[in-house]
């Protein structure tokens, strides 16, 4: 029976560091083989966890840094692990060792023994709910990864929107009409809301309706000042 150790990392972007799994990995399992993956949710498949796949045998062992780095997908990550344990292969999370594929295997042996008397329907009961209790917690340990995948594109997002809205350029440069139409906006919100001209908003709640930054929304305030000659 094969025994390879097979170290999989993978990053969602070109520009990012896999050097922390890698070190992570290591140092508990120096002899892996490490196998480097950029996917990004634009491709349609992991290459070279593919090949993995085609190289992986029974008795061999896979190390994660954390359940994410395997799938950010909780089905697919759920499915993924019952066949890899079907099949014999090792599964280690460093992150989340409570669900390596050595302590998925213990909850199975630890079955209640029968008796061969009338208490053995309780006791297959136990069993069964031994058993899905530990899938639970598989289940569970990939359905936390996506959602933390997901809040963290959803973060990215709002950066960046934030930042777009204080007067920041992200990417590519748009030019001054882009920047030129934002101002605009505030200002329209700002004369229409601020009590310093026709609202009744304090310069806070102002400020909290144009998602302005509070030096950018002063300096867009003078602007407006100036223009309507106040």
């Amino acid at each position: 029976m094969s025994n390879t150790q097979w170290g999989y990392t993978r990053i969602s972007r070109p520009k990012q560091s896999i050097d922390r799994q890698i070190r992570n990995i290591k140092a508990i399992y120096p002899e892996a083989v490490i196998i480097e993956e950029v996917f990004t949710r634009t491709r349609l498949d992991r290459k070279e966890w593919c090949k993995l796949m085609k190289q992986v045998k029974a008795g061999d062992t896979i190390i994660f840094d954390s359940v994410s780095r395997m799938s950010g997908n909780a089905e697919e990550g759920f499915t993924a692990y019952e066949e890899l344990y079907n099949k014999g292969i090792n599964l280690v999370f460093l992150k989340e060792p409570h669900i390596n594929t050595d302590t998925y295997k213990q909850a199975l042996q630890n079955n209640v023994a029968l008796t061969g008397g009338t208490v053995d329907y309780i006791l297959e009961g136990v069993n069964k709910y031994l058993l899905a209790l530990a899938k639970e917690q598989i289940r569970l340990a990939f359905e936390q990864s996506e959602k933390e995948v997901e809040d963290l594109h959803q973060r990215t997002k709002e950066g960046i929107e934030t930042a777009r809205l204080n007067g920041k350029q992200i990417g590519q440069k748009q030019g001054a009409k882009l920047t030129t139409k934002k101002r605009v906006a505030a200002q329209e919100i700002i004369q229409k809301h601020s009590k310093d001209f026709d609202g009744t908003l304090s310069d806070v709640d102002v400020m909290k309706l144009t998602g302005l930054a509070r030096n950018t929304y002063y300096k867009y305030k003078a602007e407006l000042k100036e223009a309507v000659g106040g």
